[in-house]
């Protein structure tokens, strides 16, 4: 059979957009044109089909637009008009975009982003945000490389973390550069940028490393910050220090779940994931201490901790490093026989070296078996400030594995091959 041709009913009376300089004397400058309701045709083996559409359209005066200003800090950018859909780069308070759509609670922003309607204000009677940028330069401050852009409008942004770069990516902005300052600096080897298209200006920076330890993200005024982390500082190479490996470093410790609301993963015995995991925390945190490291926990005790204040003491802390301290489970017809092993999950590609460094190594020292590892969009993953990885080390509902997860010897074991396996990795990356 012909594929079948769709095609929107009212097509040849509808008229050709224009770029923004051009001018239509026939269309009205600050007037709506309505265009009724579409009809939709469906042609397949000489048959049509026609279905009017439910809604109306009509072309807009750029006066009529309405402008979204990111109030959330930060704005959740998603590729859809729904929590099903992935995130994009999170949006810095204060971004403004034109709305372009509409979908339930969410709003489609002129980049291509969609964004729920209560992360945003309205802002009236503006014309489409757009911006010029002539220059950037470079600061350092205590552990960080500040890159400043000065924009006359806070505008949309993306990151991408790649082999040795990390890309920045400014929306509704043409370059008129002449001049960017970059000194030598701890992260950055040097910087190329483009004008990608004609409202889409890049920013490459390559790095000294292949790790990368960290970015935040903001605007001050109309002035966006990017913050890239330096390397940790290691005082064990300083004269005079203790030769512990990790002194100077700072890493932050998760125990999962918590509380009686939320005990995670259940073993045969009704033994909770909350408990084992503070318990193997607490044993982690005194092997890396005795390391010399600085070690801060989520948890110390049996207390409801939801999600978002952990999030948010990884913001605050901005350790060298954030491992979150989990025990898997399984769904009601899951293969609780068969399912076992330790599982690594990640989001940031700066985050990659260390899960799958970590799944590795306790794989081989401790010769478990290996679930795997994956990317994946956990909240204890998703902070960009620095390498933050969520371990699953073992399935608490296995009989099997249940009986090495709840054993005293077992899990003095683990907690020294994680702590080895964290300063192997340091080692590593240096």
């Amino acid at each position: 059979p012909n594929p079948p041709l769709l095609r929107g009913g009212n097509e040849s009376n509808v008229p050709l957009a224009r770029g923004e300089n051009e001018s239509n004397s026939s269309l009205p400058k600050k007037e709506k044109i309505d265009l009724g309701v579409p009809v939709f045709e469906l042609t397949m083996n000489d048959r049509t089909i026609s279905q009017q559409g439910t809604g109306k359209i009509s072309i807009l005066s750029p006066a009529e637009l309405e402008i979204a200003e990111v109030t959330a800090d930060p704005g959740v950018a998603r590729t859809g008009a729904s929590t099903d859909f992935s995130r994009m780069t999170p949006l810095p308070k204060g971004t403004r975009a034109t709305i372009i759509g509409r979908e339930g609670e969410w709003i489609r922003l002129d980049y291509g982003a969609w964004i729920k309607a209560s992360e945003v204000r309205i802002v009236k009677d503006s014309v489409p945000p757009r911006s010029i940028i002539r220059s950037a330069r470079s600061r350092q401050v205590p552990g960080w490389t500040e890159v400043l852009f000065p924009l006359e409008i806070p505008v949309p942004v993306t990151v991408q973390e790649g082999e040795r770069t990390f890309t920045l990516t400014l929306y509704n902005t043409t370059a008129q550069t002449d001049i960017i300052r970059l000194d030598d600096d701890p992260v950055i080897s040097s910087l190329v940028w483009q004008q990608t298209s004609p409202l889409q200006v890049q920013y490459t920076f390559n790095l000294k490393s292949a790790q990368q330890w960290g970015y935040k993200l903001r605007y001050d005024g109309t002035t966006l910050v990017l913050s890239l982390k330096h390397p940790p500082a290691n005082t064990s190479m300083m004269p005079n220090s203790s030769a512990k490996p990790l002194s100077g470093i700072k890493i932050l410790l998760d125990p999962g779940h918590g509380g009686p609301q939320d005990s995670g993963g259940v073993g045969p015995t009704g033994y909770r994931e909350k408990t084992v995991a503070l318990i193997v925390s607490k044993l982690v945190r005194e092997e890396l201490v005795n390391r010399g490291a600085n070690v801060v926990m989520t948890r110390v005790e049996d207390v409801d901790l939801d999600l978002p204040p952990r999030v948010e003491m990884i913001q605050k802390e901005e350790p060298a490093i954030a491992i979150s301290i989990h025990y898997n489970a399984l769904p009601d017809n899951g293969d609780a026989i068969n399912t076992k092993g330790v599982g690594a999950f990640w989001f940031h590609p700066q985050a990659h070296s260390l899960g799958m460094f970590l799944h590795n190594y306790l794989v081989a020292n401790l010769n478990r078996p290996s679930y795997g590892v994956f990317w994946n969009n956990l909240a204890m993953t998703r902070p960009a400030v620095t390498p933050s990885v969520l371990m699953e080390l073992g399935f608490m509902i296995n009989p099997e594995e249940f009986e090495w997860i709840v054993n005293p010897t077992e899990q003095q074991k683990l907690a020294e091959a994680i702590a080895q396996g964290i300063t192997e990795w340091f080692a590593s990356v240096k």
